[in-house]
């Protein structure tokens, strides 16, 4: 009888975590994601990234089954293309929290993320994508931003840093919503409550895999939560110091196919 895995769920960030500089996959991670899975193991890809920005990298890493999507506001289902569960930001909430916040530190940029599988990014003038690779439409002003039903709201400033917006706008917003940093220059406001953890517990409950043998690898403040849920935290080298100070291990970068490294220890050949 085959001996089971010791992490039957492995939870992997994208940006800054398996993907690289340039947006790829190595074929180190792949092979090592493939044996694992061969093990017995399923992948989840659990990102910030709303689910029709993640479509393209699911089908390159062959995943037709779930990934949690939009800081775990999105449950997407890849195979039948559809959303098995999603959480909306209120509109008027969102604008609410941005006047508290510019009331704090001045004007800042936004941008959202539409809710649903075909949701568009749309960014008011003034904001630059992090993530110049991702399709963003610009819009007129920033009423146009709540023309639709969002997942969730991102902020950039001009002189702060990521770090010193992410405070200020957890102590202006307060329960109105969730600010998380998921990247350099990625500041967001999701609907309160949510975080990956949540969303990586309803994917995983519908899969049937529990907690305690779950192995999660993250690079950045947003994955805290989703190492709190998982029996297994693992931070990447190129991680954030609040990520890295709550991990059970820290591996080397995205890089240098950190995660990889663990994978092949975990699930050696045999």
């Amino acid at each position: 009888m085959a001996v089971p895995p010791a992490y039957a769920l492995i939870a992997t960030d994208l940006d800054g975590t398996l993907l690289r500089a340039d947006d790829t996959v190595s074929d180190r991670s792949l092979a090592a994601l493939a044996r694992a899975a061969r093990a017995g193991a399923r992948h989840l890809v659990v990102t910030g990234r709303p689910a029709p920005r993640v479509r393209p990298l699911l089908d390159a890493l062959g995943c037709t089954g779930l990934a949690v999507c939009g800081q775990g506001a999105q449950v997407y289902d890849a195979g039948t293309d559809r959303m098995l569960w999603s959480v909306r930001l209120d509109r008027e909430l969102a604008e609410t929290a941005l006047g508290k916040i510019e009331a704090e530190v001045g004007q800042v940029y936004a941008a959202v993320d539409q809710d649903g599988v075909d949701g568009l990014t749309l960014i008011e003038p003034g904001y630059l994508m992090p993530h110049p690779t991702l399709p963003a439409v610009r819009v007129g002003r920033r009423d146009d931003l709540w023309r639709e039903p969002i997942s969730k709201v991102l902020l950039r400033h001009q002189t702060l840093s990521d770090d010193a917006l992410a405070s200020i706008a957890r102590s202006a917003v307060g329960s109105l919503a969730t600010v998380t940093m998921s990247g350099p220059g990625t500041v967001e406001l999701q609907p309160c409550g949510v975080t990956k953890a949540t969303g990586l517990a309803l994917a995983a409950d519908h899969l049937g895999l529990a907690a305690d043998r779950a192995l999660a690898f993250g690079d950045m403040p947003n994955d805290i939560p989703m190492f709190g849920w998982a029996g297994h935290g693992v931070a990447m080298a190129n991680a954030h110091p609040e990520l890295k100070a709550v991990a059970d291990e820290v591996t080397t970068s995205n890089e240098d196919d950190g995660i990889a490294v663990v994978l092949e220890r975990l699930f050696p050949a045999g």
